[in-house]
């Protein structure tokens, strides 16, 4: 098997001031055109993981969508979307997070885990760690039990992995 973290830097654009001024945006979506590499890591993140260690996949808006159906996929398990607030049409669990520049919220429906169902929890990068510790919040009071949480790439020069300390963090790759 390739180097995953390989495949990914090789995959990468970065795009000045996205989307704003002085951001480096780091622009995933090559990887996601390109099937074989975009199979290869998938399965990697299934093999680190292990078969059997997860129930069902919860993806973060809106490109964790992206990487948790195909995990779904691969594993023949279902799928589920963490929103932003007013997306889901059903009774939600909702939770509010600090922002650089204000506040956001976040949505599961109430019943999208049976009680204990392990939930693997991916997104495409982990930054500051506001979105992904509010989602594990999120996935625990609707039922689930966090069973992991995979990022394709974290940001390792913000606070992202210390703020969901101490639990653990796969990063496909670190930079």
């Amino acid at each position: 098997m390739a180097d995953l973290a390989e495949i990914v830097a090789g995959h990468i654009l970065d795009v000045p001031d996205f989307p704003s001024p002085g951001i480096l945006f780091k622009d995933l979506t090559p990887l996601f055109a390109d099937g074989p590499a975009f199979r290869e890591v998938i399965d990697g993140i299934v093999a680190h993981h292990g078969a059997g260690s997860f129930d069902v996949v919860a993806g973060i808006e809106a490109r964790g969508f992206v990487v948790a159906a195909a995990i779904a996929y691969a594993t023949g398990l279902g799928v589920v979307p963490i929103r932003k607030a007013g997306k889901l049409p059903r009774a939600t669990h909702s939770a509010s997070y600090e922002l650089e520049y204000g506040e956001a919220a976040l949505e599961v429906h109430t019943d999208a885990f049976m009680a204990g169902e392990r939930v693997l929890v991916v997104d495409d990068v982990l930054a500051t760690g506001g979105t992904a510790a509010t989602t594990l919040d999120l996935v625990e009071r609707a039922g689930g039990t966090v069973a992991g949480f995979t990022v394709l790439l974290e940001l390792s020069f913000l606070p992202g992995r210390e703020r969901l300390a101490p639990r653990e963090v796969h990063a496909v790759l670190t930079v």
